[in-house]
């Protein structure tokens, strides 16, 4: 097992490696390269730094990644932080001083943190952060010689979607509701909106290779289980035996991609996405809320109850993407179903209950 993955378990090793073959060729881009990247000091940085510290150590490639980060204390992985290829560099989204050198490759994915969103933060402040922030990181783009620029965007770009039977598709004309008080929401589709269109402009002005990914939602190991993570939450509380509650009519439907698909399609955005497109990241296997409850009671045969908590003001809604254009345009498929997916992450739960405070 290699330096960069040597503190984590059997089954993130293996996934590690599922994602190494899977892009075996197009790590070669980046030898001798620098990459720059914010946002990547949570769940999604683990994935994307491990991966990429794992193609460096076997290829020998000499890369180096610079990661952005308002404050060294709060990077959750701190073994990321002694990998001589990874440098951690402190500064906020909004204002950072540049990084000196060329980088030829950045991923933009820095926003609010689940944690903040979860703890109410002031919705003025989230719009800072993701449009003056996404602007910010474009200007360093343009001044630091960047080619390929990938922006981790958000489905909720897409706005509240109601119960329907169609899919989302990237050419869906639909925006958030500017009248929406539910701010955690509203403001992160349409501030999404704003930094994806400036992605947009900057890269017509200053011919930089831009590329959009909407990210709906995961699971896998690492995943948060004490926020509002709906498939989390049921996950960690089926392990402890507590019943679980569902808040809503549990009829609302959603998709989870596993991290390892999330972590190839990404990496292959960046590589080989088509200037200013769109792309949906995520899974079109749906599920509703109440059938993933049942369905994670099932994998764990556990006899817990499952109680729906609905009030009036409750409403249903439906994102699962439409993913064709991936699939056609960069060759990507979903690897991992549904029920995969949830017993791998209940193994590396289990076997990492101190990471995630069951001991």
């Amino acid at each position: 097992m290699n330096n960069a993955l040597n503190s984590v378990s059997d089954i993130f090793y293996e996934d590690q490696n599922d994602i190494f073959n899977s892009l075996k060729d197009s790590w070669k881009s980046l030898k001798g390269e620098k990459i720059f990247l914010t946002g990547s000091s949570g769940f999604f940085g683990k994935w994307l730094l491990e991966s990429l510290a794992q193609a460096n150590n076997i290829l020998d490639l000499n890369v180096s990644a610079v990661v952005l980060t308002r404050n060294l204390n709060k990077v959750l992985f701190k073994e990321l932080i002694n990998n001589p290829s990874i440098e951690f560099y402190k500064g906020d989204i909004r204002d950072f001083k540049f990084p000196t050198g060329d980088f030829k490759y950045i991923i933009h994915g820095a926003t609010t943190s689940a944690f903040e969103t979860y703890n109410n933060q002031d919705p003025l402040v989230k719009h800072d952060i993701i449009t003056n922030g996404t602007r910010r990181v474009l200007e360093f783009a343009k001044l630091t010689n960047c080619n390929n620029f990938l922006y981790l965007s958000s489905a909720s770009a897409y706005g509240r979607q109601l119960m329907n039977k169609s899919k989302l598709s990237e050419e869906l004309n639909t925006a958030p509701l500017t009248n929406d008080k539910n701010f955690d929401f509203s403001v992160l589709g349409e501030s999404k909106r704003i930094a994806e269109l400036f992605t947009t402009i900057y890269s017509q002005k200053h011919n930089i290779n831009t590329s959009i990914a909407r990210c709906f939602s995961f699971v896998g190991p690492f995943i948060p289980i004490n926020i509002h993570y709906a498939i989390g939450n049921f996950i960690r509380d089926a392990l402890i035996k507590k019943d679980i509650t569902i808040n809503g009519s549990g009829n609302s439907y959603r998709s989870y991609m596993y991290m390892t698909d999330l972590t190839i399609w990404l990496w292959t955005i960046l590589f080989q996405g088509t200037n200013c497109e769109i792309y949906n990241v995520g899974s079109d296997e749906e599920i509703n809320i109440k059938d993933l409850a049942n369905r994670i009671k099932k994998i764990l045969n556990t006899n817990i109850n499952i109680t729906i908590n609905d009030d009036s003001n409750s409403i249903d809604t439906r994102y699962i993407p439409d993913i064709s254009k991936i699939r056609k345009n960069l060759n990507l498929n979903i690897s991992i179903n549904l029920n995969k997916s949830i017993t791998r992450t209940i193994d590396h739960i289990k076997q990492n209950r101190s990471f995630y405070n069951f001991d």
